[in-house]
């Protein structure tokens, strides 16, 4: 009877001892992510107010995200030793986003992700002229996409939050009233999981994406070329000086673009290879190796710092893979850190860019009588 008593003591003591720790875990990363003062967020935006949200999953894992542009402005996970770490760049106030929206940090990307050679495109003959934002070209939906508007958030529970937006006819240059639905949302699994829909009542072309800076060492840390890349990827999409694709696809084995095994980032980057020129480094879409439409694992990152492991999951057909080669140091985030040279990468999946005008590329058109769908997952764990 004694050894019975002692034995469930043991087990009772335990439980309580992994209680608390799991408790105290969640504390920590809520007043990790809590450090970031809401009033900061708190303003009206082109008439609409402008909140900064808390997302947090059962494992104390948790984000901040404005409704600005759908910013992810902190995203924190366990490390090796059950530490928080901020693992994406990002600001302390909304005016810092507000002034400084072409960096994309945290953004949801559309109407269309990546770029669009000449800003035009046609459909059934007909030309579209979008806005320009980089040289001739239009960039990650034209200077007022979707990273620069203010949508609709409806947090749905401690965990999911809901974005909507409507893209009106003609805004940026692109036909059709877009009507877009995105849902965040932390997993019991660890990952921050990314939904899309959308549907336009006029024929149009639709490629969102999301554009977090990613270092998975802790956001200020001073380089990502030390992290380990896997890209299941058979081919990538060679662009011009101008990082348009040329609409060939080329072979990835045996060239620095080969990720089917785990390299570390830097070892490659500053080989004499034209492509890596015209990019200052790895900015480039990836044509992943499918198995089918659904959503498989396209792509893992990891820190040998944190040890905090990044899996990226997917249904779409591509994955753009930027390396930070156009951070310089003068942006300052979160932490009171610059932001270094090749300190964070974007790792967006996406339909390829420019594809509206190659037409051997996955189509990208969106009719009346169809609704667009993507799924996109950032899943964490530590090796």
């Amino acid at each position: 009877m004694k050894k019975q008593w002692i034995k469930w003591t043991a087990v009772i003591g335990l439980g309580l001892l992994l209680f608390a720790c799991n408790t105290l875990n969640k504390s920590v990363f809520t007043e990790t992510v809590a450090a970031i003062n809401e009033a900061a967020f708190n303003q009206t935006i082109d008439g609409k107010p402008v909140t900064l949200y808390t997302l947090t999953n059962k494992n104390g894992m948790g984000m901040k995200v404005t409704n600005f542009g759908a910013r992810v402005v902190a995203l924190c996970v366990p490390d090796s030793d059950g530490k928080p770490v901020d693992v994406v760049l990002g600001y302390n106030t909304l005016d810092e986003y507000v002034n400084q929206p072409e960096n994309f940090l945290g953004a949801a990307i559309g109407r269309y992700g990546n770029r669009i050679g000449s800003a035009q495109f046609s459909i059934d003959e007909t030309v579209y002229e979008l806005t320009i934002n980089e040289g001739n070209n239009q960039l990650h939906g034209g200077p007022k996409g979707f990273f620069d508007v203010v949508w609709n958030a409806q947090q749905l529970s401690p965990s999911e939050i809901e974005f909507t937006y409507v893209s009106v006819d003609g805004e940026e240059g692109y036909p059709g009233n877009l009507s877009v639905t995105m849902v965040y949302e932390l997993t019991p699994e660890n990952g921050f999981k990314i939904t899309y829909q959308a549907t336009t009542d006029k024929t149009t072309v639709c490629n969102l994406t999301h554009h977090s800076y990613f270092n998975l060492s802790g956001e200020g840390s001073e380089t990502i070329n030390d992290h380990i890349l896997t890209i299941r990827a058979y081919g990538f999409t060679p662009v011009d000086s101008t990082l348009i694709p040329t609409g060939r696809i080329a072979p990835v084995n045996g060239t620095a673009f080969d990720f089917n095994q785990p390299v570390a980032i830097g070892a490659r980057v500053n080989e004499e290879d034209q492509q890596l020129a015209y990019g200052a480094g790895y900015d480039h879409n990836w044509v992943l190796n499918k198995e089918s439409k659904g959503i498989e694992l396209v792509a893992s990152f990891y820190s040998p710092i944190s040890k905090i492991k990044m899996d990226i999951l997917t249904d779409q057909p591509g994955l753009q893979f930027y390396g930070g080669n156009f951070i310089d140091g003068t942006l300052i985030g979160k932490s009171g850190k610059a932001y270094k040279h090749r300190s964070a990468v974007c790792l967006e999946t996406q339909h390829f860019p420019d594809s509206p005008n190659k037409a051997n590329f996955p189509s990208t058109v969106l009719k009346p009588n169809q609704t667009y769908s993507h799924t996109c997952e950032y899943r964490f764990s530590v090796e």
